[in-house]
């Protein structure tokens, strides 16, 4: 599968990909999803912990530690606080966001998904997000599974990501051409 060879090209690839293999092997593929996600807004929501993750001065050991007392703390699975302590001992760690982004890339594409992220000014409402991703689902031909974010610095519009496809309708992008088109006239 070509998603597969992109993916397994890059370290954070091949380290999702092996646990995507674990977790298939063990049944526990929605489980690592979901701890994955847990993750993820950790490290959103913690600029401390995003910080220590790529902090090169704290120890393999107390990276193992802090990453152990995380795993608890969320309430991760086995498989998934072994993972955290193998990136912690091969001081892989500050990878864990691109491997959390490309175990949810494999596991949407083995469900014949795909990922979309909208970004967009103001959150949307239920019933703007299922409009955009029937829309989606029509122009992909497949189920998309759409994730939202809210950047205030847009403005206004919508920026959508779907693997490396991007369909920029923010108010910013349109007032940063409209200021190149004055430039050069």
């Amino acid at each position: 599968m070509e998603l597969s060879a992109g993916i397994q090209a890059s370290l954070a690839g091949r380290y999702a990909s092996a646990l995507f293999d674990l977790a298939s092997e063990a049944g526990t593929v929605t489980a690592v999803e979901s701890d994955l996600e847990k993750l993820d807004a950790a490290l959103r929501e913690s600029e401390e912990l995003a910080a220590l993750i790529n902090n090169p001065q704290i120890s393999r050991g107390q990276l193992a530690g802090v990453m152990s007392g995380v795993g608890k703390h969320l309430g991760l699975s086995e498989l998934t606080r072994n993972f955290l302590g193998v990136l912690a001992e091969n001081r892989r760690v500050s990878k864990l966001p691109g491997m959390i982004r490309a175990f949810a890339t494999i596991a949407a594409a083995q469900r014949g998904e795909v990922q979309a992220e909208v970004a967009s000014a103001h959150a949307l409402t239920d019933a703007q997000l299922a409009e955009l991703e029937t829309k989606l689902r029509a122009r992909e031909g497949r189920t998309v599974k759409l994730k939202s974010r809210v950047d205030p610095d847009l403005l206004g519009g919508l920026v959508v990501t779907i693997g490396s496809k991007r369909i920029d309708s923010s108010i910013r992008t349109r007032l940063n051409s409209l200021a190149q088109a004055m430039k050069s006239a």
